[in-house]
């Protein structure tokens, strides 16, 4: 069943209660990262194995997102900065316990060419969601990685480490 979750603002992202917060290199070029993140949503699947499936709405002003564990999340887009940094937080899920979820993509130019990109997970819920949340931080952290080394050589590069 859907429920509506708080409608948080981009500086959750630095008060929320738990945050995650993994990061990789990339040979590819910070503006490469960004459009494949923000500008090709239903890309995603391509280089996200736990995404099954990504769709822009509302004009691209949000996203439909479902995980190949059947959790879904709609989404309204926070941050388009391109090259830069893209945000969005979680208005609907199925998944019980959360209150409030809000994930931002930083990318940053590596000195010699390249990127680097920080993605933040920043979430709020009952004591057992944020325990859950917590828990999965490692398994976000080797999803995310093996994202990240998928997105390389789609767009082109090849990891940096």
């Amino acid at each position: 069943m859907a429920r509506r979750l708080q409608q948080v603002e981009l500086g959750f992202v630095d008060t929320a209660p738990v945050r995650l917060v993994h990061s990789a290199g990339l040979s590819a070029a910070p503006a490469l990262v960004y459009r494949a993140l923000a500008e090709d949503v239903p890309g995603w699947t391509e280089w996200f194995d736990a995404v099954s499936r990504a769709i822009p709405t509302h004009g691209g002003a949000g996203r439909d997102i479902r995980l190949r564990i059947g959790a879904f999340f709609s989404e309204t887009i926070l941050a388009t900065d391109p090259g830069e940094r893209y945000a969005y937080r979680v208005d609907t899920t199925n998944v019980p316990g959360l209150r409030a979820l809000l994930e931002e993509w930083r990318i940053t130019p590596v000195e010699g060419g390249g990127s680097r990109v920080r993605w933040t997970f920043a979430a709020d819920g009952s004591a057992p969601a944020r325990a859950a949340v917590r828990l999965a931080g490692p398994g976000l952290g080797v999803s995310f990685r093996g994202a990240m080394r998928k997105l390389d050589r789609r767009i082109g590069g090849t990891p940096a480490g």
